[in-house]
């Protein structure tokens, strides 16, 4: 007769998709819990070194996840229950999407006797997330859960990196799962061909005019740093792609400026000029290309990038390829420098273009500071290995063009122009980097979206500085208004709270900025250890139109 009470018991479904993910690197999930995956939650209570993370709203949990994987380049793991959380969750995985970020939306789902019978809060996640999650997978059975997981993980990091999302019905997650964890093999990356480094050094040699605009690809281990070797190397003048500021150091006399919204014509007909563009580890996005207009057709292009989706589609290439962008770089600086007696004035040239439009000259108004000087501050205060987080809107524009980024600092902002992303972002960084020092940018209408994620910091005690822009305005859409449709404002003011009041109940000292004689406190308090809250009362009028 056998004993069964001697036979160990199997582990759970859920047991084995936690297992698989913390073998590939997860050490961190951001949730807000449900019965749909309780399973899941009670294995997570078995791995005492996981932190779980509990937000107040599933679309802050989700940008938390994606600041996460902005840092550690492994993918941000967010868990929400079925239809609602899913749908809240959603804004966070189209912002990993545009942003290239990875990023794992684990959800729970209805039982698996119920898939496809329209049960309460079911949704078909792969009709709801086709066309914005790299791959969309659901657990029919306990014993897919760690092969799916698996990859979940191998989706979301390979090639461009983005959001997957993974389905898990409630009881599929609590039933025991027989499957052994797969074993764990970090990414191939794509070599580089020695034809490929060697057309691309003799194209660089043959030129008189070449610009290196350099993407996402560099934002890993090593990549600023190769990156800046390239460009001294070859003495050549760098762009980055939309919000990237942070991957080549600003004040370096080769930087030359940013491809993103509203660049100065000056700038961009002197980019026309160039007669070779590297477009090294960028999509080649809209906004990166001002409206799909540059590179033109009379220009020599070289473009990479991981996904080759993304290669010959709108721009064609003289070469095109999906090396991956430091091992590419690396390639070609074994070749032998032509001497070019044009790149020099050439370089100087954009470059002071760029020094021209960065320039700022804060004025006064009477109705708020201009947030030029609040930018201007930061720039003086933030340590070499600050974090800053911006939100989307008017405010933060002069963080993307008068604010000189130093090599070592990173700038954490939404590619896709999400509100609501700074704060939880800031959160998520100073979890993972409690040592430095992290600032929010963010203005009135995106704290009110997204501000109640400062309970989840302030909880664990994380010295995040919070700095509000309050202008009580929609202000990016009231531009809009005031240049199409002048002197009819129609849906962009703000009736605020009282946001000092609402600040200072979250327990972290509250500094208000009413004038410019208060910046200097804003200064003391940003350098002081600890958590702030700064509610500065901004200019509407110093960034609308002038004719308004």
């Amino acid at each position: 007769m056998n004993d069964d009470s001697q036979t160990p018991s199997l582990p759970t479904a859920a047991q084995r998709l936690l297992e698989t993910l913390i073998q590939r690197g997860a050490d961190r999930a951001f949730c807000v819990p449900g019965e749909s995956y309780i399973a899941l939650l009670d294995a997570i209570h078995e791995e005492p070194k996981f932190d779980l993370v509990t937000c107040r709203h599933e679309g802050g949990a989700g940008f938390m996840a994606v600041a996460d994987a902005r840092l550690t380049g492994r993918p941000g793991i967010a868990l929400v229950s079925r239809g609602p959380g899913a749908c809240n969750a959603s804004i966070a995985v189209h912002t990993a999407e545009q942003d290239a970020v990875p990023m794992i939306l684990i959800i729970g789902q209805v039982e698996g006797r119920d898939l496809r019978r329209n049960a309460f809060q079911e949704i078909d996640y792969k009709s709801m997330f086709g066309g914005i999650a790299k791959w969309v997978g659901e657990i029919k059975h306990p014993d897919e859960a760690p092969e799916l997981a698996a990859r979940a993980w191998t989706m979301a990091t390979s090639g461009v990196p983005g959001p997957v999302i993974l389905s898990a019905p409630e009881d599929v997650l609590a039933a025991p799962c027989r499957a052994p964890i797969p074993p764990w093999h970090s990414n191939a990356i794509a070599g580089v061909a020695a034809e490929e480094a060697s057309r691309i050094a003799a194209l660089i040699n043959g030129s008189k005019q070449p610009i290196l605009l350099a993407g996402r690809e560099f934002d890993v281990p090593g990549g600023r740093e190769a990156l800046l070797r390239f460009a001294e190397d070859w003495a050549l003048p760098v762009a980055v792609s939309f919000r990237r500021q942070d991957i080549f150091p600003n004040d370096h006399p080769l930087y030359v400026g940013d491809l993103g919204l509203k660049n100065p014509e000056a700038q961009r007909q002197a980019f026309s000029e160039a007669d070779l563009i590297l477009a090294i580890g960028t999509r080649l996005s809209d906004i990166t290309t001002q409206g799909y207009s540059w590179p033109t057709a009379q220009q020599t292009l070289v473009h990479s990038c991981a996904d080759p989706r993304f290669l010959g589609w709108q721009f064609p290439a003289a070469l095109a390829t999906t090396a991956a962008a430091v091992p590419l770089i690396e390639a070609v600086n074994a070749h032998e420098r032509a001497a070019n007696p044009t790149l020099s004035a050439w370089a100087s040239r954009l470059r002071d273009l760029h020094v021209t439009d960065s320039g700022s000259n804060p004025q006064d108004y009477p109705d708020g500071l201009d947030f030029v000087r609040v930018a201007n501050l930061i720039e003086q205060v933030a340590p070499a290995d600050a974090i800053v987080t911006l939100d989307a809107g008017t405010f933060a524009a002069p963080f993307y063009r008068k604010v000189r980024w130093r090599l070592g600092q990173r700038l954490i902002a939404p590619i896709s122009g999400a509100m609501g992303f700074g704060v939880p972002a800031a959160v998520a960084a100073s979890m993972r980097h409690p040592d430095r020092t992290i600032i929010c940018m963010v203005g009135d209408g995106g704290v009110m979206m997204s501000g109640n994620e400062m309970a989840v910091g302030l909880a664990r005690g994380l010295p995040i500085k919070i700095v509000i822009s309050e202008n009580n305005s929609y202000g990016s859409i009231r531009i809009h208004q005031e240049r199409d449709h002048p002197g009819r404002v129609s849906g962009t003011d703000l009736a605020n709270p009282d946001l000092a009041q609402w600040a200072a109940s979250f327990g972290a000292p509250l500094v208000a900025v009413n004038e410019v004689a208060d910046l200097e406190k804003l200064a003391t308090a940003l350098l002081a250890p600890g958590p702030i809250v700064a509610l500065v009362k901004t200019s509407l009028k110093a960034v609308l139109p002038k004719t308004a």
